[in-house]
């Protein structure tokens, strides 16, 4: 008894007191947790887990089916404009001489000559802006007008400190700026 007495007392003052006593509970209690999940989960389907990978790839669309990708080879459509309205680059020269304004032009003047190229939701959100903040004073160029769809094109202008980028969409009044962008060089 008292040869137990003496272990029991080694293993609480000195060898469970050590790192190494330590580390070796913490790995006994690990394999006694894997052990007892191995016995309660039974035999495994060696075909389960990483090993049951497919013979050939998997595919999400038919291969036979022909180009699925976002770019297409075919020329994009011409902008359509009715008779008698503004052509895109029109619209576009128009929009960019009011957009840059003239000296001692006033915020409310400035809104008033481009409401009429402008979507309703492109002049709700230059409402609170000024002729002032412009950064640029001229067109230095003509602009470059590249057609996405039949209604939708973009347009860049060159000025003298960057570019302006439009996109235009065709309305029923004719065409109308949409999105405004300033790009510096």
């Amino acid at each position: 008894m008292t040869a137990m007495r003496r272990a029991l007392e080694f293993l609480a003052t000195r060898a469970l007191r050590s790192r190494l006593g330590v580390a070796l509970v913490i790995a006994v209690l690990v394999l006694g947790v894997v052990g007892a999940a191995r016995l309660v989960s039974g035999p495994g389907n060696p075909t389960d887990g990483l090993s049951s990978r497919p013979n050939r790839p998997i595919t999400t669309v038919d291969p036979m089916a022909g180009d699925d990708g976002a770019i297409s080879t075919d020329a994009p459509p011409s902008p359509v404009t009715r008779p008698g309205d503004r052509t895109p680059e029109q619209t576009a020269d128009r929009f960019a001489a009011a957009w840059l304004g003239r000296p001692g032009m006033t915020a409310e003047q400035w809104q008033t000559g481009l409401r009429p190229l402008s979507t309703p939701a492109l002049t709700e959100k230059l409402a609170g802006a000024e002729p002032g903040g412009v950064p640029a004073e001229e067109v230095t160029g003509p602009p470059a007008v590249q057609s996405r769809t039949e209604t939708f094109v973009e347009v860049l202008l060159p000025l003298d400190t960057g570019r302006l980028r439009l996109e235009l969409i065709a309305a029923d009044g004719g065409w109308l700026v949409d999105v405004l962008d300033w790009e510096r060089p």
